[in-house]
């Protein structure tokens, strides 16, 4: 779930300077609400269970008068009514950082880097500017959102222009680069020293990327495919680039009411993926995340030496977790021992749009 950081609220964003228009303001459509269905003692209408067992379980909000209301339903389609499949496609959004950090850990499995490798050893120049400076924050502090970076999606001047209301309408097909992302965050002191505490910020996700590209000589979307999606068979599971739909299969359309003054509620299911590239854009489907997060979970994927660090990186300073809980923000997932039995959760979001 997205997180916004605490004691800053923006300042001098930069985002407009990196910014490229790939088209123009994107078409607006309407459909017709399906019936509503009645409710009923085990389904309110402020339920927001999955229509069909397996179906993505995140639906859009529902305008009203006065805004975004809190109450939720997801539709297969509009017209019709019908329930979302159990195979329809979608973005992943915070998931995707597990995958990259799985990719990591598979790395420091191989030595070729370590978790205490600094970021300037591995991308020397990549974080420098107003206090920050990567040769004091580490790989293992990107993973566990300990280095302090400021999260690039609080600046103001960003996310007015990419996910707020109209600026996300008529922005959200440019293209942006991952370097030009952190140097938004750059623009910012850093909220604390690296190691100090736990503090969530999309700004790690994004150098994390990058060290997979550097590491493994190759886009990070094809080590995230050669080392995780081809072994385990995730036919479902994919990397955008910078396109902007999803793939051919069943496609369910977001349609979500955003923050502007008035108008019809929008199909916000188009953007480009450049603008979450290494921490929202993968595209998958609620199978193949099962598969991912179980083989996860089993140890199939890198060493149990790995498996430990990754658990064990979430015991940090400010760390939002429950007594006998562990978690790792870098592998994004959590391990809880109740009544003897060892369980994981994990959960995610994507803050486009607003």
């Amino acid at each position: 779930m997205w997180k916004r950081p605490r004691g800053h609220r923006g300042g001098p964003g930069g985002a407009r300077d990196h910014r490229h228009r790939l088209h123009g303001p994107p078409p607006r459509r309407s459909g017709t609400r399906p019936p509503r269905r009645p409710r009923t003692r085990r389904r309110s209408a402020r339920s927001t269970r999955p229509s069909r067992p397996g179906s993505p379980a995140s639906p859009p909000r529902r305008a009203t008068p006065t805004g975004c209301g809190g109450r939720r339903r997801a539709w297969g389609d509009l017209t019709t009514g019908a329930p979302r499949g159990k195979n329809d496609r979608f973005r992943v959004a915070n998931l995707t950082d597990t995958f990259v950090a799985t990719v990591i850990l598979q790395m420091v499995a191989e030595r070729k880097l370590g978790l205490d490798d600094s970021v300037e050893r591995h991308l020397p120049g990549l974080v420098s500017g107003n206090g920050n400076d990567g040769s004091r924050i580490t790989v293992r502090q990107l993973l566990n959102h300990t280095s302090g970076l400021f999260d690039y999606l609080a600046d103001t001047d960003f996310a007015e222009t990419y996910l707020m209301g109209d600026g996300y309408l008529q922005h959200r097909y440019d293209t942006l680069t991952p370097e030009g992302r952190v140097r938004v965050a750059l623009a910012h002191e850093p909220l604390f020293e690296p190691g100090a505490r736990h503090g969530f910020s999309h700004t790690n996700d994004v150098p994390a990327a990058l060290l997979v590209e550097k590491i493994g000589g190759r886009p990070y979307a094809d080590e995230v495919r050669r080392r995780i999606i081809e072994p385990l068979g995730l036919t479902a599971t994919s990397n955008p680039g910078t396109a902007v739909g999803l793939p051919p299969a069943e496609r369910p359309r977001l349609l979500q009411a955003v923050r502007r003054a008035a108008g019809p509620i929008d199909d916000v299911t188009e953007v480009n993926a450049s603008q979450i590239w290494g921490n929202g854009d993968i595209i998958s489907s609620t199978a193949d995340l099962n598969r991912f997060y179980g083989a996860l979970m089993r140890g199939k994927l890198f060493p149990a030496q790995q498996l430990g660090a990754a658990a064990d990186d979430g015991r940090q300073p400010g760390f939002p977790a429950r007594p006998t809980v562990s978690a790792s923000s870098g592998s994004r997932w959590a391990a809880a021992p109740p009544s003897g039995t060892t369980t994981a959760a994990r959960s995610g979001g994507s803050p486009w749009p607003r």
